[in-house]
């Protein structure tokens, strides 16, 4: 990182980072074209998880190449000057790099909705399991992390 004062490097902040974020953007790619797709996610041993449609561009590409990238943030917020090149942004980010894997069996995809449902709420789910059966779970088990914030 080139500016290592704004380096996170506490995992704690990191996770609080993933915790309180609402919005994962994921990055994919295919025969060098780039696909940046925002989801709702969820995270829990080191893994992201995310709940899809079962066919569409971001399935196939995954089929194809399953390294993926990320960008999570928090508390953004305009800083204004009266000079416009000293106009930024205030920001907690993480960025990383992973393997994305469809999960095909009833109990995991159903354990990673609970993460994912557990994100946004505190309450408990049942789900049903013609509905699971209908969607894709992509789980990306995380290579490297960083975080960095602009205060």
């Amino acid at each position: 990182m080139r500016r290592s004062d704004r380096e996170l490097t506490d995992r704690a902040d990191i996770d609080d980072v993933i915790n309180r974020a609402r919005i994962c953007h994921l990055a994919l790619c295919k025969n060098n074209v780039p696909y940046v797709i925002p989801m709702n996610y969820g995270y829990a041993d080191g893994c992201l998880y995310f709940h899809s449609a079962k066919e569409g561009r971001k399935i196939n590409i995954l089929r194809s190449n399953n390294a993926v990238s990320f960008a999570i943030y928090v508390d953004e917020r305009l800083a204004t000057s009266d000079v416009a090149c000293k106009w930024s942004t205030r920001y907690k980010s993480v960025i990383g790099e992973g393997k994305a894997f469809l999960l095909e069996e009833q109990g995991e995809k159903e354990a990673a909705l609970a993460i994912i449902m557990r994100h946004y709420s505190d309450q408990e789910f049942t789900f049903d399991p013609l509905q699971v059966n209908k969607i894709a779970i992509i789980k990306v088990i995380i290579d490297s992390i960083s975080g960095k914030q602009s205060v």
